[in-house]
Parts: C-alpha cells; structure tokens; sequence
C-alpha cells in the first residue's frame, strides 16, 4: 500500500468520530427535517409541496417572531461590535490595572445564565432596583420592565454585557498582531492618530474583526435561553424570537411548523455568511 493512501485511511480514522457525530446530531436531522417541510399530519404523511411554506409566511406569530429577530440582530450585533472595538482599542494602551480590566470582562462569560437572570429580574422586575431608584429620585414608577415595551433593550443590554468580554479579547489579539512598526513609520511621516487608525488598524482588523461579527451573530441566535429564563415562552411581544416559535411548536407537536421555520432560519444564515465572505474577501484581500 501507497505511503499516500495509508496516510489518507489514518486520517479518515480519525475523523471518523467527529464525522459520526456530525451526521447523527447535525446532517440526519436536517434531513429529517427537510421531509417535515414538505409533508403534514403526525408523521408526515401525506405531500402537501410548499403548503406549510406558505402558511408559515401568513403566520402572525411567525412574522412577528421574525421581525423581532431581525430587529434584535439590526440592534445587538452593531451596538456590540462597536462597544468591542472601542473597549478593545482602550485596553490595548499601555494602562494601569489593565489585567484587572480583562479579566472583569471575560467574567460574565463564566457566570452561570440562571443566577445572570437572577440578578437581571432583581433589577428590572416591577418591584427591582431600577424602580426603587426612580421612585427615590421622586419618578413614580411601577412598569415590569421586563414585560414591557423596554425589553427588548433589556434584552439587548443582557446580549451585549455577557458577550462583549469575549469579544474584545479577540479583537486585543487582532490588535496585538498589528506591527508596531506601521505606526511609527505612518508617524514619522507626519499621520494623525484617526489616519492610523482608519488606515492601519482597520484594514489589519478586518480578518478578526470579521470572526468577531460571525461569533457575534451565532451568539446573538443563541440569546434565546436568556429570553426563555427571563421571560417564559409566551413572553412580551417586542422580545417573542423565532427560537420561542420553534419552542412553542415543539411542545405543541406542530413539527412541519417547526422544521419550516428552522429551514427558512438556516437559509436566512447561509446567505447571510455568504455574502460576509464575499464582503470579508472583498475588503479583506491584500491583507
């Protein structure tokens, strides 16, 4: 036997666990799922073609579940990327207590969820903090922040504090492999500090920075548990996600609902990282 083949069986070898579990956890299911979509009644009996398609886009819970999404994605991913960067760039100056400063952001990031929530409910419920303060300060108020209108900034706040630390570690080691020489070098021949900045750290940053926006995203579709702890299934309809409608549909057996939207979701993903590849090579090219 070739030297070349037996180097490709023992590495088929080892892959071989991690390929398993891909396709019994990942690739069967989706499968399955797909044959869900097309069909209806327990079991997915009958073909019904796009039918359930078509009635998940006249869905109100859907499009209301959906447009919540979108509009947490449009507000959580920009807000945390720009706070990351600022942090980041902060941090990357020679500072004192600059280890106590890391480590206080990475700290949200091993606190369990149920006592963040905890604490998040001790805030903001109709007898928390946040009301006790503004009653203090002569503002009569009584609102469950958390079932009103306002959650889904709370929502957002909760997002961008347990996620920011991890990315501002990355982007700090985005920085670090900056050469130090461009600056003194774009220094020398007399640029300011916002032409470095727009003209050194943002292009070399573009690689990371663009690792930090897909983390971002994926952690922003996994918000849901903070939602569900927060709030309940059924909670106000500003932050009612589309993984509650996925929830709900699960517990309902509504499976052809479920796996619909959960193919719409991951259609929606897929062009999504498509076009920030195309973007990240766009930009990022010459790096």
């Amino acid at each position: 036997m070739k030297l070349k083949t037996r180097q490709s069986i023992a590495g088929f070898a080892f892959a071989l666990p991690s390929l398993s579990g891909f396709a019994l956890f990942f690739a069967i299911p989706f499968v399955i799922s797909l044959y869900y979509c097309f069909t209806e009644g327990v079991g997915g009996a009958r073909f019904v073609g796009l039918k359930n398609f078509n009635d998940l886009l006249h869905s109100g819970s859907f499009l209301l579940a959906a447009k919540n999404t979108l509009i947490f994605n449009a507000i959580s991913v920009p807000l945390i990327m720009a706070l990351s960067l600022i942090f980041a760039i902060l941090l990357n100056r020679q500072i004192k207590g600059l280890s106590f400063f890391r480590s206080s952001f990475i700290l949200p990031m091993v606190i369990p969820a149920a006592s963040v929530i905890l604490v998040w409910n001790i805030m903001f419920s109709q007898y928390g903090v946040l009301n006790n303060l503004l009653n203090t300060f002569g503002i009569t108020s009584d609102v469950d922040w958390i079932r009103s209108d306002w959650s889904m900034w709370i929502l957002v706040l909760l997002y961008v504090w347990k996620n920011c630390g991890y990315n501002v570690i990355l982007l700090l080691a985005g920085l670090n492999n900056i050469p130090k020489e461009y600056y003194e070098a774009a220094r020398i021949d007399g640029a300011r500090a916002f032409d470095c900045f727009t003209r050194i750290t943002i292009p070399f940053l573009i690689p990371t920075g663009f690792f930090v926006f897909m983390i971002s995203i994926v952690n922003s579709f996994k918000v849901f548990r903070e939602a569900y702890l927060l709030a309940g299934s059924y909670p106000s309809l500003k932050i009612y996600m589309l993984q509650h409608f996925m929830n709900n549909n699960f517990m309902n057996l509504s499976y052809q609902r479920l796996t619909t939207a959960a193919f719409l979701m991951a259609i929606l993903v897929a062009l999504l990282v498509m076009v920030l590849y195309k973007v990240e090579g766009r930009f990022g090219r010459g790096i």
